[in-house]
């Protein structure tokens, strides 16, 4: 009972009926309390999105320069194609199925947050960012690259200590309120007469993207099943351990043992498979990008703003690169996220906290996808670096 009320999906999903249930029967009064917070906490999260894009990218592209060279490099590259696979198979997907499924719910939701009966805030704080969201991908770009050449260098311990800080910001401060901004929204949401149709839409949005994660697992291992010639069903079975674990625990990290385990059973060396699976714990998001790029098309859609291939490329790529190194923590990618959806596709504070609340309540099937993904790379890994050996 403990670990069930410790769970974030557990509590996302209590935030959402306790939302609905305040926003329809107390007082105007007493939502404008959560609409209150909710300004403040939405100013606080736009200030925090830069430096956990910086937190997150300089320590992870700093350690490029370390050890294995070659190895990573090709890791890297085959994780970030996977990631981009997935992003842009699931825009064609989407972009085309979306608009049809949705088209009845438009008039229904209308524009998110934009209502006669919309709740105003007591008061608001303004906390403006340090720096934007572009230069703050640059400058972490920058200061990781160049310290990946360093072999001693006192930034690095600088950088390694600021990622902590972020991880601890991530994990003691924004992951736990995220419950109550979520409440803030649906109560609005509730108070406004949106809710519903709301969630009638999460339902369409969450039925396709788990259909669709099935079909990239069973893509990586039909490739992986053709690199190393091996029967591509049979690999997978054989990973199903690690995607239930992931199921449970909601963090790549923290199931990085039983897919090691697991990937080893499949044949793939010790040695590469030590050395693959936990990189690619935090750099391969085939099944977060998914989950991603799939949402963000949904609200655009329910939103009427307009959008196109050119500017889902940029994002896609971006975004690839943003949840780099996300910490092992359940909603720890879709943080990294934010700031690309603020300022590439223009999201409000409303479909934000929509986003953040649709991502979470599939994390658990989007890290699944992730790490039984790994394993797919790890296999194809060793037969590329066994062919070298080879040669």
């Amino acid at each position: 009972m403990k670990n069930l009320f410790s769970n974030l999906l557990f509590k996302v999903f209590i935030a959402i009926v306790l939302g609905i249930v305040f926003g329809l029967y107390l007082p105007e009064s007493v939502n404008r309390i959560f609409t209150t917070f909710n300004a403040f906490f939405g100013q606080f999260l736009n200030f925090a999105i830069p430096l956990i894009i910086m937190g997150l990218i300089m320590p992870s592209i700093s350690d490029l320069g370390k050890g294995a060279g070659k190895l990573l490099l090709l890791t890297a590259a085959i994780a970030y194609g996977s990631t981009l696979f997935s992003g842009f198979m699931t825009y064609f997907v989407v972009s085309d199925f979306f608009p049809q499924l949705l088209d009845s719910h438009v008039n229904n939701v209308a524009v998110i947050g934009n209502s006669t009966l919309e709740l105003t805030p007591y008061f608001t704080i303004s906390i403006p960012p340090a720096l934007d969201v572009m230069t703050a991908l640059v400058f972490a770009f920058v200061i990781g690259l160049g310290l990946s050449y360093q072999e001693k260098s006192s930034l690095k311990l600088v950088v390694k200590d600021f990622e902590k800080i972020i991880m601890q910001l991530i994990e003691n401060v924004i992951v736990p309120l995220l419950p109550l901004f979520i409440l803030g929204i649906f109560a609005s949401m509730s108070f406004s007469g949106k809710v519903f149709s709301i969630l009638s839409v999460f339902l369409n949005i969450i039925g396709v993207i788990f259909a669709l994660h099935i079909v990239l697992l069973l893509l990586q291992f039909t490739i992986a099943g053709v690199v190393t010639k091996k029967n591509p069903f049979k690999l997978l079975l054989t990973m199903l351990p690690a995607y239930f674990t992931a199921l449970g625990t909601q963090s790549s990290a923290a199931t990085i043992p039983v897919t090691l385990e697991q990937t080893i059973k499949n044949g793939v060396s010790e040695k590469i498979a030590g050395f693959v699976i936990p990189l690619c714990a935090t750099i391969h998001l085939s099944g977060s990008t998914m989950k991603i790029t799939a949402c963000a098309i949904a609200l655009m859609i329910l939103q009427g703003m307009p959008f196109d291939f050119a500017l889902f490329a940029g994002f896609i790529f971006m975004l690839g690169i943003a949840m780099v190194a996300a910490p092992g923590v359940p909603g720890g990618a879709i943080m990294a996220a934010v700031g690309i959806l603020q300022s590439m596709l223009g999201f409000s504070e409303e479909m934000i906290g929509l986003m953040i609340a649709l991502y979470i309540a599939m994390d658990s099937f989007g890290t699944a996808c992730n790490v039984t993904g790994d394993g797919a790379i790890a296999l194809i890994v060793d037969r590329i670096t066994k062919e070298k050996l080879v040669a």
